[in-house]
């Protein structure tokens, strides 16, 4: 129940400060080391089309880049000035031109990855589906922060969602690191409940052996009864007042991630709480 290393992806200067925050309330508790990534974009040309960018377009690009690049830096300077746990500011260049790249070579060496959640009409290329891929090929966790969501706690009362699937596995192991010592965690399976509860024999396993850790923990069926599994997430979370939730991303196999992606996807743009995605 320790974090150490988490990376910050800033990207934007509409959610600099939001993330910032959210990792401020983890970083404290564990006095963790606070990353604040940046990643320069690149100009985009397209292979196989015959165009010709002027040298001022050129230039001009990269002077908007460096006047993005210090606006963000200068939110990052503030915030650390006004913490007591370590930060770094990390500034790399998008070589190839996509800047999951980047995030994910950076992201293979922390316990934990924060991100905004995608903008509403967001018209930069280079980040499409940014979330999606860091979460997919970055071997870490990763947790989303809501457009426009100021977090005052964060890991103390957690919905975790739960399936028999290496990524639900995942999400809980990756979770005791985010959760504090005390927190309540519900255990939500969604589907047709069992007749007997009691014969849920690995939800109760797993409630066991994280209530060895110190948590809280309760079991909860939820069936659809027409709603999707994002909609019974994001009510149920509501409903206990949790400050996050916790889920395994996507899967491994086409069909799987058809169904599971689509939810993965669907919290992803639309969760109105922070979500902890592991894969």
């Amino acid at each position: 129940m320790t974090l150490r290393t988490i990376l910050v992806c800033l990207t934007s200067t509409a959610s600099a400060a939001e993330l910032l925050r959210s990792a401020a309330v983890l970083a404290r508790r564990d006095n963790a080391h606070v990353i604040g990534l940046y990643v320069t974009e690149s100009l985009v040309v397209y292979p196989g089309i015959a165009v010709h960018i002027p040298e001022v377009s050129y230039q001009s690009f990269i002077a908007s880049q460096k006047a993005h690049a210090k606006e963000v830096k200068d939110i990052f300077d503030s915030f650390a000035k006004s913490e007591d746990f370590p930060t770094e500011w990390r500034q790399v260049s998008s070589e190839n031109g996509f800047l999951a790249d980047s995030i994910i070579t950076n992201a293979r060496f922390v316990d934990l990855v924060v991100m905004a959640q995608e903008e509403d009409g967001e018209e930069r290329p280079l980040i499409n589906s940014l979330q999606e891929r860091v979460i997919k090929e970055g071997g870490r966790p990763v947790l989303v922060i809501p457009r426009g969501y100021t977090a005052e706690k964060l890991g103390e009362t957690v919905l975790l969602g739960w399936s028999d699937t290496r990524e639900a596995t995942r999400a809980v192991h990756d979770m005791m690191n985010v959760v504090s010592a005390g927190a309540t965690v519900r255990v939500l399976r969604v589907g047709k409940p069992p007749s007997n509860t009691l014969a849920d024999h690995a939800a109760i396993d797993l409630a066991t052996a994280l209530s060895r850790h110190g948590p809280s923990v309760e079991i909860v069926h939820r069936e659809k009864d027409g709603e999707t599994v994002p909609d019974i997430l994001g009510h149920d979370a509501f409903e206990m007042g949790a400050d996050m939730i916790a889920t395994g991303a996507f899967g491994h196999s086409r069909a799987y991630d058809f169904v599971i992606g689509a939810a993965t996807r669907h919290l992803l743009r639309d969760a109105k709480l922070p979500v902890m995605f592991s894969k």
